[in-house]
């Protein structure tokens, strides 16, 4: 699952990198066109041939609200909640760090903390993009910072993309066990 919120006005900021991250894995994966399900734009099918089988989700409600498009979605395709991978924005990584890692704490991020209440559970996977912290905590400059786009060069900011991309395709690889 991506993290991100609808509409053009979010597109290419920094809070929708997890968006941007899902959708390309989806097309290197070879998924369908999403469709609406879940309260989001959902897609599956497998990684590849005799790969894994996944499912992405883009939620199309705001991110704060997350949780009721993934909680939903992993009720109806019955998956665990630890093979659940949110790809995320994370403003405590430098910009171009990728980490992935199994539950942990939320670190003040809205999404997650929705996408942990949908899921009844912090125990879901991540893959974290550092998008860079601006050198303040006065709310509003941090809250500008991750809705706003990258001031990094378009190229810097596709390599992010991509290896996060490459990041969650290791992730789901290793998590699901090829079933």
């Amino acid at each position: 699952m991506g993290l991100g919120n609808p509409g053009d006005r979010y597109a290419r900021t920094r809070h929708n990198v997890g968006f941007e991250v899902a959708a390309l894995a989806a097309e290197r994966w070879g998924l369908p066109k999403a469709k609406k399900k879940y309260a989001g734009l959902f897609t599956d099918g497998r990684t590849g041939p005799g790969g894994p089988r996944v499912g992405v989700l883009l939620p199309q409600t705001y991110m704060n609200d997350s949780g009721k498009s993934v909680g939903p979605a992993r009720g109806a395709l019955g998956v665990d909640p630890d093979r659940v991978v949110v790809v995320h924005d994370e403003i405590d990584l430098p910009f171009g760090r990728i980490e992935a890692r199994l539950g942990g704490g939320l670190a003040g991020h809205n999404g997650l903390k929705a996408v942990r209440e949908g899921l009844g559970t912090p125990d879901f996977r991540r893959v974290r993009v550092g998008v860079g912290r601006p050198d303040t905590t006065d709310p509003e400059i941090v809250s500008a910072h991750v809705l706003g786009r990258f001031s990094e060069p378009k190229g810097e900011v596709r390599a992010l993309v991509e290896r996060a991309a490459e990041e969650l395709d290791r992730l789901v690889s290793g998590a699901n066990g090829g079933d």
